[in-house]
Parts: C-alpha cells; sequence; structure tokens
C-alpha cells in the first residue's frame, strides 16, 4: 500500500509536483494534500506500524511544496518557510503546513497539511462506506452528445456542438425568414444544438447543407 500511495506522487524516482493543482491558489493545494493524508492516516491508525505511513507523509509532503513551488516560480524551501508551522497534539506540539484565507467579520479559513501523530490507535473505528449502486445521471447536453446523431438531418455521424451567447440572440434581429437551425433552437429553448460537420459549416456559412445521396 505504501508504494502504491508514494507511486502517486512520484516521478522518475522523486516526488514530483501536481499539474492539476498549479492554477489552484495555495489554500486549495494544502487543503486537497491535507485531506487525502489525513483521510488515509486515519484509515490506518489501528494498525500497529502505522509508523510507517511517514514515508507516504515525506512524499505528499514535497510533492506538495513543489507544486506550490511551481505555482509560485519559486523553491521549495522559500514554501516551507512560508507555510511552516507548529499545531496542538495530545502528544506534544507537531509540524505541519498552513494556508490562512482571511474572511472579513468571520474566522479564517485554515487549511492544514499533516502535524498528526502516527501512534496507534487502538480504539480507532473503521466506517467503510457503502457505495452508492445507483449509477450517475448524466446531465442533459451530455446525454444528447453522447447519441452521435445531428439534430438537424437525423443523421448519426462525429457530432460538434453549436452554441450561442443567449436565447435573444435567435432573434435574428427581427427577421422572419430565419435559418432553419435558428427556429430549432428557439423552439426548444436551448443555446446548444448537437450537430455533424456538414450541418456546423451550413451553419456558419448560412447556406443550405447539401442533400446527402447514396
Amino acid at each position: 500500500m505504501i508504494k502504491a500511495k508514494n507511486a502517486q506522487y512520484m516521478r522518475r524516482g522523486k516526488p514530483a509536483h501536481r499539474p492539476d493543482l498549479v492554477n489552484q491558489d495555495d489554500h486549495t493545494i494544502i487543503a486537497t494534500f491535507g485531506a487525502q493524508y489525513r483521510g488515509l492516516v486515519q484509515y490506518y491508525l489501528p494498525a500497529g506500524n502505522v509508523y510507517w505511513l511517514s514515508r507516504v507523509e515525506w512524499a505528499m509532503r514535497t510533492s506538495m511544496l513543489r507544486t506550490l513551488a511551481a505555482k509560485h516560480r519559486s523553491s521549495v524551501s522559500k514554501m516551507t518557510a512560508r507555510h511552516k508551522a507548529k499545531v496542538e497534539t495530545p502528544y506534544g506540539l507537531r509540524t505541519c503546513f498552513e494556508a490562512t484565507v482571511q474572511r472579513p467579520g468571520r474566522k479564517p479559513l485554515v487549511a492544514r497539511f499533516g502535524g498528526i501523530p502516527l501512534k496507534r490507535n487502538k480504539n480507532a473505528v473503521l466506517l467503510d462506506r457503502v457505495p452508492d449502486p445507483t449509477p450517475h445521471r448524466h446531465r442533459e447536453v451530455v446525454q444528447r452528445l453522447l447519441r452521435s446523431v445531428c439534430e438537424i438531418c437525423k443523421q448519426p455521424d462525429d457530432i460538434q456542438v453549436h452554441q450561442v451567447r443567449k436565447l435573444a440572440d435567435l432573434n435574428g434581429n427581427g427577421k422572419t425568414d430565419r435559418p432553419a437551425w435558428m427556429n430549432l433552437m428557439s423552439s426548444k429553448r436551448r443555446k446548444t444544438l448537437m450537430v455533424c460537420r456538414r450541418c456546423h459549416e451550413s451553419i456558419h456559412t448560412e447556406r443550405p447543407a447539401m442533400p446527402l445521396t447514396e
């Protein structure tokens, strides 16, 4: 398990930054790493060798600091100095990393990574959640896209999405001879239309698509 968890944060044998989090703010980055590490530790607290998770903590901590360094185009040491803190635990002070978001008139939001004593807890209770058997329902626009059928010519094809900014744009500046695609979107009250490549080209050229031939 430790090797598998470490591999998620390693690249070429070393902890690496996470590109999917580089564009997030410091609070979100530390909160994401902190929640993942906290959940892992809490699950394995009944284990007699829970202290082995210090290897995972090192890999995750280094990956987090390198993600912050990549975001700010700085170094790991500077990110360590900026976010390093101490937290009180039943076993004394522990080193952690924090990011705080100040909120006027409210308590600040504090994201924390680490600071959890890796001490066995024999009384810890595991609560494994049963996954919901109900399949995830796609949004209506996703279902239309997955049908792979053009909503203009009704032909199966590689579908593209034609979209307008707002429904008012479908009025056509008061014109009565609006194109068929515009009437279709207006009647369905939709800002998106699933179309094939031919129909999509005809929409942008404002010319009717050539009929299909056998």
